[in-house]
């Protein structure tokens, strides 16, 4: 594949469903017969978030930046039919890998195009989606050029008023990437959030945070109840505490922007 070596790792627990990894590394888990289960803490927590960016059942104009698997886009066809969903990755052969041996759902209406997630949102018409889930990752780093202002602001131009920008981020002590990714969010929408594993927020280990950016009211109290509850409790900062985490943080442009850092040895194994 162009972004690595690609492995579908069979789950022993449940017949069918696959983990793919891209050069060692994780990138989703796909249960063909229970799309609605989401195996990967940081995917429950993006779910969490596609479960409230609308009233239950109501079909989503969708944009999935980062492909893997198709994981999400299986489980919003599952959970609002008839949503129109976009997916940006690049890897065609990596996308032709997972949809033989994972073949999508008849009748779910997602389109992959082979374009890097910058590009799928430079060509999409403004104030069309409705949800906005970036999940970028060339191997287990998430490239420069998506992770500073230019980037949310691409992502903010394609959303309606109402709608939602989530964002996959990874890093470990001291934090510097993830409040850095943070602030861009909070430079440019009106509310936003950000929920992690607590071991991850107070830098003690490598791990995923997920955030959540609108310019109309998230519903926080909700995502913070359900972040709590599950298999990976998280915990969720909005308001005083997400600034006091910030610390002063400034995001990101194109002209300082870094990739993600990289995972320390041994975090996959």
């Amino acid at each position: 594949m162009a972004g690595g070596l690609a492995v579908l790792v069979p789950d022993p627990d449940h017949p069918g469903a696959r983990e793919l990894r891209v050069d060692g590394a994780p990138q989703s888990h796909v249960d063909p017969h229970d799309p609605l289960r989401l195996v990967f803490s940081y995917q429950r927590r993006l779910g969490h978030v596609i479960d409230l960016a609308a009233p239950p059942g109501r079909p989503l104009d969708a944009v999935h930046l980062g492909g893997g698997a198709l994981t999400l886009p299986r489980y919003l066809a599952a959970t609002r039919p008839r949503s129109v969903q976009q997916v940006a990755e690049p890897d065609v052969r990596l996308t032709e890998f997972v949809r033989e041996h994972l073949p999508l759902p008849r009748g779910a209406r997602i389109r992959v195009r082979a374009l890097d997630a910058r590009e799928l949102l430079e060509r999409l018409p403004g104030d069309s989606a409705d949800l906005v889930v970036a999940d970028v990752f060339a191997g287990a780093r998430t490239p420069a050029h998506c992770t500073g202002v230019e980037f949310v602001d691409a992502a903010r131009r394609v959303l309606r008023p109402t709608g939602i920008l989530a964002v996959n981020v990874t890093d470990g002590p001291p934090l510097t990437h993830l409040r850095a990714r943070t602030a861009a969010l909070t430079d440019r929408f009106a509310e936003v959030c950000l929920a992690a594993e607590p071991a991850v927020l107070r830098g003690r280990r490598f791990g995923n945070a997920v955030l959540a950016a609108s310019d109309a009211p998230l519903p926080v109290a909700e995502l913070s109840r359900r972040n709590a509850a599950g298999p990976s409790t998280a915990r969720l900062l909005a308001g005083a505490e997400l600034r006091d985490f910030l610390a002063g943080a400034r995001p990101l442009t194109d002209a300082d922007a870094a990739a993600s850092p990289a995972p320390p040895a041994g975090t996959f194994d």
